[in-house]
């Protein structure tokens, strides 16, 4: 069965011939491939990581995953409760997939998929399933819908709305955060090209020619707002998203 591949813009895609009956045409967006790299990159460390474990005389490498356990732990159990011990592999994965999903522009090869809305999207609809499926779990169905029309009836559609704005929040806070700091690297980039092309192109002769088709000014700053942009503050956002799943996921149980 042939599949054709296309490229448009900064995305590629393969369309499933139109004679498949599915529902539309199904596209593998680059958004797509991307994180399944990153899910391959994760598992691959773990896997690596959790080779020949030992009670006695463990290695560095084991140390180091035993330490990554550990820091998950208190994370979780520090913010929800001992109870909630079993969310540490949930928001262990999360945070792992986003803090990896940020960096991997970095590579200059991929594009990170949570500079798609979709991605942030997606994780942040997963999150309110488990906040509103404790929030029944704690007070049955009766008790949710009765929650919206807290304190007042008439405040029901404002209770929803609150209510729809948590997953419409995180996804936006991440996405928007992560988005800004790659349009504003690629804005100083372009700039300090220009700028390096403007003022090296005002050297005299063949020397100022060909040094202003090279933009010099482009190496050394934007690596350093990198630093920024996409390691200190990738991983920070990953940190908050994860730190208000397991305050939402808390405070649902709590009723």
């Amino acid at each position: 069965m042939d599949v054709s591949e296309k490229i448009v813009g900064p995305k590629v895609y393969w369309e499933l011939p139109v004679d498949i009956p599915v529902l539309g045409r199904f596209h593998i967006t680059e958004t797509m491939v991307v994180s399944w790299i990153v899910m391959i990159i994760i598992t691959t460390v773990c896997i690596c990581l959790t080779r020949k474990l030992k009670v006695k005389d463990v290695s560095k490498r084991q140390a180091f995953a035993e330490m990554l356990v550990e820091t998950a732990d208190k994370f979780v159990i520090g913010n929800m409760g001992e109870k909630f011990a079993y969310f540490v592999p949930f928001v262990a994965a999360l945070f792992a997939t986003s803090v990896v999903s940020n960096l991997i522009s970095l590579t200059g090869i991929f594009r990170s998929p949570t500079a798609d809305l979709n991605t942030e999207a997606s994780w942040a609809l997963v999150v309110f399933v488990i906040i509103t499926s404790q929030k029944i779990k704690v007070g049955g169905v009766g008790g949710y819908l009765k929650g919206f029309t807290q304190p007042i009836p008439v405040l029901t559609p404002f209770n929803v709305l609150s209510e729809l704005a948590t997953p419409i929040s995180m996804a936006c806070r991440h996405f928007g955060n992560i988005l800004s700091g790659f349009v504003i690297n690629i804005l100083i980039y372009a700039a300090l090209a220009v700028a390096s092309s403007k003022l090296l192109g005002l050297i005299p002769g063949v020397v100022g020619a060909l040094l202003s088709h090279v933009p010099i000014f482009s190496v050394g700053l934007p690596a350093i707002l990198s630093v920024y942009f996409d390691w200190f503050s990738g991983v920070m956002q990953a940190y908050i998203f994860c730190m208000l799943t397991t305050m939402y996921i808390a405070n649902a149980a709590e009723g």
